[in-house]
């Protein structure tokens, strides 16, 4: 018979299961939205933050030939078809720091030199380098990887990507994003390029952001400062910002705290094929409020509608059109 496992411990035991789900490789949509319903106990949420927390601990010790020596064998076991069995298994602490270990340090894989990895219409991915750092690529994102013995270099064509830099004096850490290049030694930051305009969002450490345009332009941003950059880098300047909701993404949300309502709608679109239209103009600039799921089209639209008294049209070609209500006009 089954020996029977206590609430706290299944939370601990699903938490390891999520971690590891969310991190694998690839992460569809419909896994984001079941992971933030999961989360939605507060026992499961305390769960999976004691199990970050746990993992950014253990992130240092990733060289160690002994842990790597210990995560080889997990892998190995991995590799015969051995898994975590909710009923039936209890997993305790170790197991937990264990499967931490796995999947900090080995089971993703590895970049290697001049490598391109992309994301289509609403996936994200996680990717390891061979240095020990990371990058989850937003949904539609395209970059590159190329490491040389003096600098560890990424080119991010398009979309948004977070990256979690592993310490090495020797060689800087580089993210190209058109004209704009943001230099780290080991921190966390976030990247998003659209058109001609590069957002630079600092979570934690330091970075240092220039460009082509004008070599002596340089900004150092500070925890918790968003940088915004034109093409010709006119007048920016470092801003606070709710780290929280400028990363929310990374867990499946889209955060909104008066963002205007055509730019809260173009956010939705990056994350379906459905794209939805605002056809009264007036409305574009009115401020938005609100939390929801990346990908689910139909919630935001039904929540735009009711609060602006819009009525969708939905199209041939699968796109939304949101239209003024005809009671709403004059007569």
């Amino acid at each position: 018979m089954a020996e029977k496992v206590s609430k706290p411990e299944r939370a601990r035991m699903e938490a390891a299961e999520w971690f590891a789900r969310l991190n694998s490789r690839t992460i569809t949509t419909q896994a984001i939205l079941d992971f933030r319903e999961w989360r939605n106990d507060p026992r499961n949420a305390a769960a999976y933050a004691s199990l970050d927390t746990l993992w950014r601990a253990a992130n240092g010790l990733s060289r160690d030939p002994h842990i790597q020596d210990a995560v080889r064998a997990a892998m190995e076991r991995q590799a015969k078809g051995r898994k975590l069995n909710l009923p039936d298994r209890r997993t305790t602490s170790f197991g937990v720091i264990a499967l931490i270990g796995l999947l900090t340090f080995g089971a993703l894989g590895f970049l290697s030199l001049g490598t391109s990895y992309a994301t289509p219409v609403g996936e994200q991915r996680l990717v390891r380098l061979e240095d020990g750092s990371r990058i989850r690529l937003d949904t539609d994102t395209r970059l590159k990887v190329r490491f040389t013995k003096g600098e560890r270099h990424i080119e991010l064509g398009r979309g948004r990507a977070l990256f979690e830099v592993a310490h090495d004096t020797s060689r800087p850490f580089v993210v190209s994003a058109g004209k704009t290049d943001v230099r780290a030694l080991g921190t966390r930051f976030d990247v998003r390029r659209d058109d001609q305009e590069v957002d630079v969002t600092l979570i934690d450490g330091s970075v240092r952001v220039g460009g082509e345009v004008d070599g002596s332009a340089t900004w150092t941003l500070k925890p918790g400062e968003q940088l915004t950059l034109t093409e010709n880098h006119a007048a920016a300047q470092a801003r606070k910002v709710d780290i929280s909701a400028a990363t929310s993404w990374t867990s499946g949300r889209l955060v909104f705290h008066s963002v205007p309502l055509a730019s809260a709608l173009a956010e939705v679109n990056r994350y379906s094929r459905r794209k939805i239209v605002l056809e009264d103009a007036e409305l574009a600039a009115t401020p938005v409020t609100g939390v929801f799921d990346s990908g689910d089209t139909e919630a935001f639209v039904a929540a735009v509608a009711d609060l602006y008294d819009l009525t969708p049209v939905r199209r041939q070609d699968g796109a939304i059109r949101l239209t003024t209500n005809p009671k709403r006009a004059p007569s």
